[in-house]
This record gives C-alpha cells, sequence and structure tokens, in this order.
C-alpha cells in the first residue's frame, strides 16, 4: 500500500485551543488550563466499594467531556505533512461549510454580515496585493538587470547607478551616427588604460567582460546554494505541480523569495543564455503564497490557496511580457490544474494590476512594458505561409531536440559526480559563454535586446548593422517605412554573425537551463527562433528584390515596394521556437499579439506555432516542463497525456495477489495500544475502517497523521484516556463496564465518504476520475466488502511500467 497520500478534516478540539497556531501551541495553552498531572498508562483499581456509584457517575461526566470537547478541530488535524499531495475533494467540502456558516451568522447581527462582505471582498483585496508586489519586484528586477548587464562593458562617469542609455539621454554631445557614445559613459579600457582602440584596448574590455560574468555567477549560485536552495532553475515544473496539489514546503517561502529575485537579477547580467520570464512567475507565485497568509480563509485552505497560486502565474506572465490576457490563458492552459471561473476573473484583475504597476515604474524608459515591443506596418501575403510553415518545422524540430538533449544533460548531472559541483559547474558554463560571446556583437548584448533588434523594422532612423542596406536612388518613402532594397556588405556580414549566434544560442541554452541558479526557457528559446526567423526573412526580401518578376511575386511585390517584412519573421520564428519546446498555442499567440500590437499578424503565428505542436509531438510527446517533472520524478497526473491500455482497477490496487492483506482499523473493536502498534509497525499515510475483521464492510477512511494528533491530544487533556481504552469510530459509543477506561471516540477524523470504485472498473476511468477530482487515493471494494487501495503514486507507476519507464522512478527526487 506504499505511502498513501491524503488528508482528512477532523472536528475534534478543545474551545480554549481554537486559536492556536501549532502543536505545540496547543500543548502550552492546555498546560495553563488544564490539568494533566495523571498520566500513568494503568488506570487505578483500588476502588473502594462504596465509591462504586461515584466512580459509574464519574465515567458517565467523563465520556461526556470528551463528546463536548471534541466537536473543535484539533490544531494539527486536517494539516498536511511536506511532499504529500492534498486532497481536493476534502478541502473543497471545507471551504462550502464554511462559506454556510458565515452566510448563515450574517443574517444574526450586523457585525457578521460587515465580515460576510470583509470575506466575499478579501479575494479581491488579495489579488490587488499579489498585482502591486509583483509587479513592483519585476519592475525592480528589469532596472537592476539592465544597469548590471551594461556594468560588464563600462561604466557612467555621472552616476555609476546609471545603465548606459540613461547615462547618454541627455548628453549633448552625442552625434545621431554614435548615439550609443557620450562622454559621460567609459568602457573598462578607457578608465583603466587612457584609450579605447587598439589591440590592448579590446583585450582589456574582454578581460573585465569576463570577469564580471563570472563574478556575477558566482554570487548567484553561491546565494542558491547557502540560503536558497529552492530558489534555482525556472521553477515552473515545480509550479505546475504544487498547483496539482502536492506540498513542497519552502519552495514558495520568504526566503527563496528573497534569494530568488537577487539572483535572477545576477544571473541575467552574467550574459548566461536564460531569461527571466520562468523565473518571474516563480516569484509572482511566491508574492501570491506568503501573502495568503493575511487572510484566515486562504492560509487554512490548500485549495483556496491554489486559486491565488494560479492567479499568481498569470501576474508572473503578465509582468514578464507585459501580455496580461496571455498571462490568464498561460495559466488556464499550462500551468493551472483547477481552475475555475471566478480564478479566471481574478486573474483578469491581478494581471491588470501587475501590468499597470509595472508600466507605472517604466523600467524600460519607453513606455512599454517589454524592451521588444515593435510595431509593423506592411502587411503580409498569403504567400508567405509557406515560410512561415517552414518556420513552424524548424521550431518543432528544434524543440524536440532541445528537451531530449537538455533531459540527456541533466539526467547526467543528477547521476555523476558532476552534480556534486554545482559551482564549478555554473563557473566554467558562464567562463565559456563569456569568452565565446564577447567577439559576436548579437551575442554580447543581453538576449532582450537582440530580439528588440532582430523584431526591429528598419526605418528611416535606424542605424543598425542589419539595416544598413545599400542606397538606391530615386527611393519612395511611404511613411516610416522603406521599400525593399539591395543587402550590402554590413547586412552580409550581419547575417554570418548572426548564423554563428544561432548556432552558439542553441548549444550553449541545452547545459544551461536546470543548472543551479535562476534560469528561465522563454527568452533563449525566442532568441533562437528570432535568428532563424531573420535570417530567412532577408533571404526572402533579397528574392523579392531581385526576382520580383517570379511568379510567386507577380501581382503583390512590385519593384520600390516594401514587400517582405524580415523582423515580421523573426516573431514567427520566436513563436514557432517556444512552441516547439514548451508545447503552448493558445496563450502563447496571444502574447506575441500583444507584443506587437497587430491584429493582422494573428494568423502568420497560429500556422508557425501550430506547425511547431504538430512536429514536436511527432518527435516526443512531452514539453520541456513535462519532461523535467517526470525526470525529478513529481507525482503529477499529466492532463494531455491519454490513458489507452485496457486494465482494470484490480490490476493496479494494493495489495497484490501475493502480498498480505491491507492493513485496517475496525470501527469499534481496536483499543489504543493495538492502533498505536498498527501505525508504528507500518508507514501507511492512512488505513481503512471498516465494521469487523469479518465481515470487511466498509464504513469510512482514517489518516495516520490525524490518528496520531488526535491520540497524543486526547492522552494529554482527556483524563482517563491510556493504551486500553477503546476506539470507537461509530455515532453512539455503547455503554461500557464501569470499571474500563473511558473511550475515545474518532468517528470526527473519519472520511465517511471516501471515493471507491469496483474491482471490474477499467483503468482509463479510473486515470479520469483522479485527474479531474484531484483524489490522493480511491478504496476498490467488490459487493461493499474492501479488497484493496490505488493511490495516485500506484497510476503514476502503473503508466511508467506501461510506457517502458522505470516505475520507481515516481519519488519525490
Amino acid at each position: 500500500m506504499a505511502t498513501m497520500e491524503n488528508t482528512g478534516y477532523c472536528s475534534e478540539s478543545f474551545t480554549s485551543l481554537q486559536s492556536a497556531a501549532s502543536d505545540e501551541d496547543m500543548v502550552e495553552i492546555a498546560g495553563a488550563t488544564l490539568d494533566f498531572s495523571s498520566t500513568d498508562d494503568v488506570p487505578p483499581l483500588d476502588r473502594h466499594m462504596d465509591e462504586k456509584s461515584f466512580t459509574t457517575s464519574k465515567t458517565a461526566l467523563i465520556v461526556r467531556i470528551m463528546m463536548d470537547l471534541l466537536d473543535e478541530p484539533v490544531p494539527g488535524v486536517g494539516t498536511y505533512e511536506d511532499f504529500n499531495t492534498i486532497d481536493w475533494v476534502r478541502e473543497k467540502s471545507k471551504d462550502r461549510d464554511r462559506h454556510r456558516e458565515i452566510a448563515s451568522q450574517s443574517k444574526e447581527s450586523t457585525w457578521a454580515f460587515i465580515m460576510s462582505i470583509h470575506d466575499a471582498f478579501s479575494g479581491w483585496l488579495l489579488m490587488l496585493l499579489v498585482g502591486l508586489k509583483a509587479g513592483a519586484l519585476a519592475g525592480w528586477i528589469d532596472i537592476a538587470a539592465h544597469w548590471m548587464t551594461d556594468l560588464k562593458e563600462g561604466v557612467c562617469l555621472s552616476g555609476f547607478w546609471f545603465n548606459h542609455e540613461h547615462c547618454c539621454w541627455n548628453s549633448k554631445e552625442t552625434t545621431f551616427q554614435e548615439r550609443d557614445k557620450c562622454p559621460n559613459w567609459k568602457s573598462w579600457a578607457e578608465l583603466l588604460i587612457g584609450y579605447n582602440n587598439g589591440p590592448l584596448a579590446y583585450i582589456m574590455n574582454y578581460l573585465m567582460y569576463v570577469c564580471w560574468a563570472l563574478f556575477f555567477s558566482f554570487l548567484a549560485v553561491s546565494l542558491v546554494r547557502s540560503f536558497a536552495p529552492y530558489a534555482c532553475g525556472s521553477g515552473i515544473p515545480e509550479i505546475k505541480t504544487i498547483l496539482s496539489g502536492f506540498i513542497i514546503r519552502g519552495y514558495l517561502g520568504k526566503w527563496t523569495l528573497m534569494i530568488k529575485t537577487i539572483t535572477l537579477v545576477l544571473a541575467v547580467s552574467s550574459g548566461l543564455s536564460l531569461g527571466k520570464e520562468g523565473p518571474l512567475v516563480h516569484v509572482a507565485c511566491c508574492c501570491g503564497n506568503i501573502l495568503c497568509h493575511l487572510f484566515t480563509k486562504y492560509r487554512k485552505n490548500e485549495a483556496k490557496r491554489r486559486e491565488v497560486l494560479s492567479a499568481a502565474a498569470a501576474v508572473g506572465v503578465s509582468v514578464a511580457f507585459g501580455a496580461p490576457i496571455g498571462g490568464v490563458l498561460f495559466s488556464l492552459e499550462e500551468v493551472s490544474y483547477y481552475f475555475p471561473l471566478k480564478t479566471l476573473w481574478r486573474s483578469f484583475f491581478a494581471a491588470l494590476v501587475a501590468a499597470f504597476t509595472l508600466r507605472s515604474i517604466n523600467p524600460f524608459g519607453n513606455s512599454r512594458l517589454v524592451l521588444f515591443y515593435v510595431e509593423f506596418h506592411s502587411p503580409w501575403h498569403l504567400v508567405e505561409l509557406v515560410p512561415f510553415v517552414l518556420l513552424g518545422i524548424f521550431g518543432g524540430i528544434w524543440g524536440a531536440f532541445f528537451i531530449r538533449a537538455n533531459i540527456a544533460w541533466c539526467r547526467r548531472r543528477k547521476t555523476t559526480r558532476l552534480g556534486q559541483y554545482p559551482v564549478l559547474e555554473v563557473l566554467v558554463v558562464t567562463a565559456i559563454t563569456a569568452v565565446l560571446a564577447f567577439p559576436n556583437s548579437y551575442t554580447r548584448m543581453s538576449t532582450s535586446e537582440l530580439i528588440s533588434e532582430l523584431f526591429n523594422d528598419c526605418g528611416l532612423l535606424d542605424s543598425s548593422q542589419l539595416c544598413n542596406y545599400s542606397n538606391v536612388s530615386d527611393i519612395k518613402l511611404s511613411g516610416n517605412t522603406l521599400p525593399d532594397r539591395p543587402a550590402s556588405h554590413d547586412v552580409y556580414m550581419a547575417m554570418w554573425q548572426l548564423a554563428l549566434a544561432l548556432i552558439f544560442k542553441m548549444l550553449i541554452t541545452v547545459v544551461t537551463f536546470g543548472m543551479k541558479i535562476p534560469s528561465g526557457l522563454f527568452i533563449p528559446s525566442m532568441a533562437v527562433g528570432a535568428i532563424a526567423g531573420r535570417l530567412l526573412g532577408v533571404g526572402m526580401e533579397q528574392l523579392a528584390y531581385y526576382h520580383h518578376d517570379w511568379v510567386i511575386f507577380k501581382g503583390w511585390c512590385s519593384p520600390g515596394a516594401d514587400c517582405i517584412t524580415p523582423g515580421l519573421y523573426a516573431m514567427v520564428g520566436a513563436a514557432a521556437c517556444l512552441g516547439g519546446v514548451t508545447r503552448m498555442t493558445v496563450s502563447l499567440v496571444v502574447i506575441m499579439f500583444e507584443l506587437t500590437g497587430g491584429l493582422e499578424y494573428i494568423v502568420p503565428l497560429m500556422a508557425a506555432t501550430m506547425t511547431s505542436k504538430w512536429v514536436a509531438d511527432a518527435l516526443g510527446r512531452e514539453g520541456i516542463y513535462e519532461a523535467h517533472i517526470r525526470l525529478n520524478g513529481y507525482p503529477f497526473l499529466e492532463p494531455k497525456e491519454e490513458f489507452s491500455h485496457k486494465t482494470l482497477a484490480m490490476d493496479v490496487m494494493r495489495p497484490r495477489r501475493s502480498d498480505p492483506p491491507v492493513s485496517i482499523i475496525t470501527q469499534d473493536g481496536m483499543s489504543v495500544e493495538e492502533v498505536e502498534a498498527l501505525i508504528a509497525d507500518t508507514s501507511y499515510s492512512g488505513f481503512p475502517v471498516v465494521v469487523s475483521q469479518e465481515s470487511q464492510r466498509l464504513v469510512g477512511f482514517v489518516l495516520r497523521r490525524d490518528l496520531v494528533v488526535s491520540i497524543e491530544n486526547a492522552r494529554q487533556r482527556q483524563e482517563g484516556v491510556v493504551s486500553t481504552s477503546r476506539i470507537f469510530f461509530t455515532e453512539y459509543t455503547p455503554p461500557q463496564p464501569p470499571n474500563c477506561p473511558p473511550p475515545l471516540k474518532l468517528r470526527g477524523i473519519m472520511d465517511l465518504s471516501p471515493f471507491t470504485v469496483t474491482d471490474h472498473t477499467p483503468m482509463d476511468i479510473v486515470v479520469d476520475i483522479f485527474r479531474k477530482l484531484g483524489l490522493r487515493q480511491c478504496l476498490v471494494t467488490h459487493n461493499g466488502r474492501l479488497l484493496g487501495i490505488i493511490t495516485k503514486k500506484d497510476i503514476l507507476k502503473h503508466m511508467a511500467q506501461i510506457a517502458n519507464r522505470d516505475p520507481d522512478s515516481i519519488l519525490f527526487n
């Protein structure tokens, strides 16, 4: 029966202990109000005959007090241990009961009515706080990362806290041709040796670039390793697992939030091939989890808390891309396990607040929410769907290759000595990245700036090497757009540099993602696609210029017209590659649409994204996040995975035919000592309750944790409870002999409606039930008699076995 993951809610505790926050608090408070000096395990037997009536009345009084005191929940009962899964059905039931109680009390007094309004409004208030906090943190991360990235190349003399752009913003000595140069900004070569030209200056700038990169990455990995190991990686695989109901204590805590925010800036500034967009989802979920503790409704209910975390995931994407609607769809499509309509509205509100907060901070100084916001002015033609589909095919192949290569590398990291040296690994990868990136201007700049450069539609005011086309006489201007022109030597040089950058990014991202630092995948994947798209776009542009009389260009591409927009190809390629890696579809298209603000480009994006998904799915069914969930052995039932095998519940349930019978508790025939022995001899997380050993008729299900807490509680607070006390799960306690110790009634901690299936239920139905109801375990019966149990891990192991994978890999690693 392995480890069963269930928790029950119990209605047992003392009225005086309602406000106790933990088991320890409960004991201390109880010690101040109740007398627990009598701790003997043996009841007093030397009673006088003349005290018989007194003893009987005393026993009756104890039983009555016991029944009165156990009507309130015991602190610790109904909570979850680390690395267990919550019971969605029970948590939703608890919330319904709480809501009904508030609704009934609101009619009794004005104060209760006001409290009911506060309870209803608390969800919206929490969303407001999450949006404000996540937006403010994202703004700070953007500003700090931009400044520290520029710090690798130089420093501003008028204020070291200014990045390059802000330093030269008000300089009157900056020329149009050399807009990035100003007297206030000095490179490290100028500061150290006095000049910025020549081999020595180049070597000095090169060394300082590498040293700063190593320093930033060393700080990042050291902080993660020393203070918050959970702050590493993207965080989205773990967020998906947590939203499915799994408990990972500390993963969304204060330390993780603080360290991840700081190290994310350091990791991005080091120049490694990673992004901040995925980790921002983790940061936003940390904000949501921490703020949940301000409201009792969310603090005490794990299912309600996961509704907040779903909204927080939407907030993370909203501040990462400046795409509030795309963030909501991302949470719905990619990470959320349970997403009711109420969560949809609140996610939308929180994403809106976060985007407004980030826009108010204006971290990029362009009145936009992202660095690479673009607007295209030329329409696309139907013939261009062919190269767009080709980009989709490239994105799908790249996505499948990246997932396989990255998982193979991460598995090697886990199974070899490489995993024992995370600091050394990060420093080596950083050194290789910095040494290879510096000579190429397209890899030296930050990845967000690279994407911005590739998305850019060349206009009159652009002085980029990518836009340095040959001048043509009798040029006709149409607004800010320029007609197609022949590529110059500079453009061809830029193409070669981009081709080298493409190979470099494809290889280095494989080993970077998954290291022990915050590392997102969105931006590196988009960079790979944007480079490939820009290369194809320039090729199509030159083809249209030199061969405008071909059949494919006739009728829509005349000489002197702006036929092809290479920046659009870059955008489509970015969407295709990101879709191939993550398998996102609807949310990805909406995110890209919000980035560009162009409704007319939705069809090219849809064509490339769907092609990318189809090609990637043909080469491998899993996206990168699902692959990392399986690699780490998280107990996650993937909703997209189909179960098509003809097995029955009896084939998966435990105990197996050769195993000993299932461990059970009878409803009225066991003592405290026998139950404690059963708990000590087994490691199961719960036990079925039956009528008797002979009948095996199912009554309910009780959890190990609830049993331990309740028995310990009763020993401390209830006079006369000893090892020989009988435990009853029945509604009424039968009369006890006069000299017997008082019984222990634990019906309140028992789940009276455990989910059951028959032994001949097809497993595809059982898997569907587990997915849609969020069950932790299901009892298997035959004509009402208990046969066995199926847990979530049993299903995962069964599915792994069918897929020829190691079933023992379904463990938290």
